[in-house]
């Protein structure tokens, strides 16, 4: 099977097989072993599993330990790096290296976006503003999906990766957000933040760890 759900989060995890791909910009071909990642962004209810169980701050945009009755299903935004990282640590998960997330995203034939080549549309992904936040996982399935049937990796929300920016406390994010224009969205584009940094429109994706 390809598909499975991961018991303790309600994550559905989607298996990407071993192989080569395009990776980057310069499309260069890298090779990586088999791996399952999270078919969506993590959301408000799955992280409130963890926080009900940890014990952990809410997010600054909750109302107490409740996340907003309208986004229980909108990625979980406003955490920082150490908190998607304290997630998985709980979880008995991992975040994916900026190579698996691009991998899961685009595919093994170096398409510029998800579905292909072309722009995204308004029914491809939420970018751009059109939206103005965050959106429900899986809304802009299938037309929106990568090769592998991962959905929201082209905007919608920044997503943490387990990838060191530098020698200091850099992080590398992919994906693009609800508020970026198309080519922020790319799935070869990388972002770079202080692990520290929250914002609305930051959040993270997770991995089975290699047992």
């Amino acid at each position: 099977p390809d598909r499975r759900i991961h018991e303790k989060t309600g994550i559905e995890l989607i298996r990407v097989p071993a192989g080569p791909f395009l990776y980057g910009d310069d499309k260069r071909t890298i090779e990586l072993p088999e791996f399952w990642i999270g078919r969506a962004p993590v959301t408000n209810e799955q992280y409130k599993r963890f926080m009900d169980g940890t014990g952990r701050d809410a997010p600054s945009h909750w109302s107490g330990n409740e996340p907003p009755a309208d986004k229980r299903d909108h990625p979980v935004v406003n955490v920082n790096w150490h908190d998607a990282k304290a997630f998985c640590d709980w979880a008995g998960l991992a975040l994916p290296s900026e190579a698996q997330w691009e991998k899961a995203a685009r595919g093994t034939d170096g398409r510029k976006w998800p579905w292909g080549d072309d722009p995204p549309t308004k029914k491809q992904c939420n970018f751009g503003k059109n939206v103005g936040t965050t959106t429900a996982v899986g809304k802009y399935s299938s037309l929106g999906d990568s090769p592998y049937g991962c959905v929201d990796m082209a905007g919608n929300v920044w997503e943490w990766t387990a990838s060191q920016a530098n020698e200091g406390n850099g992080r590398i994010l992919r994906g693009g957000s609800w508020g970026n224009e198309a080519e922020a969205c790319r799935c070869a584009l990388r972002y770079r933040r202080s692990s520290y940094h929250r914002n609305d429109n930051l959040g993270f994706r997770v991995l089975v760890a290699p047992s």
